[in-house]
């Protein structure tokens, strides 16, 4: 069994409580992974991968990525969002849709961003949640993100809806906090969908409670190993070809565009990733034997 699940992670389970979950459906010898950690009380698109599919899950941590946030002004914690402790509460002015704008328009774009204390992300070697619980003040390190859509609106007084498109590495925590900041009276993230992890959006994706009582969707909802690589030029091979490409050899392929490309055998199935080598095609990556 290989290939990708479009998993709408429910609220409450971390993203390898998931992966436990479908290696249970799919039994212990296929390979489970996933792409694009979620936090546990976030829900949404979980792109899942079966079995050589695993491979490819680095070629996803590009994808752009869409969520769907609320921001409760007001109030800051120590994770940036509802899971962690209440640290300051302040009182939300009446704030004009200029005074908004004004706090959220900095955050579009190229910018730098500090990440929540309480993050999966390693710093000195340790993971920054494990510092923090640990009781050590670390000031992670700011880093570049891009955050090419960022739209807001009102939902009460004291919460905005925002939507944001963005590249790897963003914290919708962190914009949340940064909004807050930005206004004077402190935010965190109240709640958070992710709509999307191109080439997988909510709309197609598949409930975990859905999948649980009937298993037999699992093999009608299973994407090929390429869904994730339409856009990249194909070689389809004969069975000579196929077979050295299956073997680690380089072989010469009619004019491809670009530098890397999907390999697929006879028998139409992905095969390999490959790289242009000079004249020639060098196997980066033999899915399949």
């Amino acid at each position: 069994m290989h290939g990708f699940l479009n998993i709408n992670k429910p609220s409450g389970l971390t993203s390898h409580d998931v992966v436990a979950q479908v290696r249970r459906l799919v039994g212990r010898g296929v390979k489970v992974g996933h792409a694009g950690t979620l936090d546990p009380a976030a829900v949404g698109v979980l792109p899942m991968a079966l079995g050589s599919a695993t491979r490819l899950i680095e070629y996803l941590a590009a994808a752009r990525k869409g969520y769907q946030g609320l921001v409760r002004l007001g109030s800051t914690t120590a994770t940036d969002d509802t899971e962690g402790a209440i640290l300051e509460t302040r009182p939300v002015p009446p704030f004009t849709d200029a005074e908004l704008e004004a706090a959220v328009a900095p955050l579009r774009g190229e910018i730098i961003q500090t990440p929540p204390r309480y993050a999966a992300l390693r710093q000195g070697g340790r993971r920054l949640y494990v510092l923090a619980r640990s009781g050590q003040t670390v000031e992670p390190t700011p880093r570049p993100v891009l955050v090419e859509q960022l739209t807001w609106q009102r939902e009460a007084a004291d919460l905005l809806k925002i939507d944001v498109v963005c590249g790897k590495g963003t914290y919708i925590r962190s914009l949340a906090r940064d909004i807050g900041s930005a206004l004077g009276c402190g935010a965190h993230l109240a709640a958070l969908t992710r709509t999307f992890v191109e080439p997988f959006y909510i709309e197609a994706a598949l409930n975990l409670a859905t999948l649980q009582a009937r298993p037999e969707r699992l093999a009608e909802a299973l994407l090929p190993p390429e869904y994730i690589l339409a856009a990249w030029p194909a070689a389809h091979l004969d069975e000579a070809l196929a077979r050295r490409v299956a073997n680690g050899m380089a072989v010469s392929l009619p004019p491809l565009p670009g530098d890397q490309a999907r390999a697929h055998g006879p028998d139409g199935r992905l095969l390999a990733i490959i790289r242009r080598s000079g004249a020639y095609w060098q196997p980066e990556k033999v899915l399949m034997q």
